[in-house]
């Protein structure tokens, strides 16, 4: 088979691990997650959202396949439900090892339930404790989440309100997020792939600036169910 054709191939999941993802979704805990992903109403969230997380998820992780090498290493940062068909993916299609990290062990113990009998297992500690290096990089929502960084969001997502804006607390807030990248960035062998959300991307990109290191943004944004914000690919430390 060319390698055209084997590219071509690699665009679409296989049935089985199409399977396998259905299947994992089919084994969540959605009254678990409801008070976890919504402060009120968390079963109809989960019934209005599960389809699209299920269907996006599968489409973000069909582009993801086409970038990363078969037999590679990803590090998830701050990973949930959003982020299984693309760790499934990762690990049925590619044979990768893949390593999430979620700080809420409530939900790492729904999700490992509902993967059990896969390779994925989520980790409840920091990703900045993950150990050798990885050629992808996945951090979505985390650098821009209202919930942890209550006073740098609204920059991030241009509503910021003057009138409330606290300078020390964005200040403080700041200096938090910087070193979960300066933190998480070195573990990233070059060249690597990056996951992150429009938003977050000025994070990564000043990071590459402080160190030097060449960068290119992926103009094609994937669309996400649960948050909303779109996610695009990073091409590090390659020109």
């Amino acid at each position: 088979m060319s390698s055209s054709a084997s590219h071509l191939k690699r665009r679409q999941l296989q049935p089985a691990t199409a399977k396998t993802i259905r299947c994992v979704f089919d084994h969540l805990d959605y009254p678990a997650l409801g008070p976890i992903y919504c402060y009120e109403g968390g079963e109809e969230f989960w019934r209005a959202k599960r389809k699209p997380c299920e269907r996006l998820g599968i489409n973000i992780s069909q582009a993801l396949l086409r970038k990363l090498s078969h037999g590679g290493r990803s590090l998830y940062v701050g990973a949930g439900v959003a982020e299984l068909p693309c760790l499934l993916a990762e690990a049925l299609e590619l044979d990768r090892h893949v390593e999430p990290y979620n700080l809420r062990r409530s939900e790492v113990a729904t999700l490992n339930r509902a993967c059990r009998g896969t390779s994925v297992k989520f980790r409840p500690t920091t990703a900045e404790l993950a150990k050798g290096t990885f050629d992808h990089l996945w951090i979505v929502s985390v650098l821009n989440d209202p919930e942890r960084f209550p006073d740098l969001s609204p920059l991030s997502y241009g509503n910021l309100d003057p009138v409330t804006f606290n300078p020390t607390k964005f200040e403080q807030q700041r200096r938090i997020v910087r070193s979960i990248v300066d933190r998480c960035m070195p573990k990233l062998s070059l060249p690597g792939w990056v996951t992150t959300s429009i938003e977050e991307v000025v994070w990564i990109a000043e990071w590459c600036h402080r160190h030097d290191t060449p960068y290119h943004v992926e103009r094609k944004q994937y669309p996400t169910a649960l948050v909303g914000d779109p996610i695009c690919f990073i091409r590090i430390g390659q020109e």
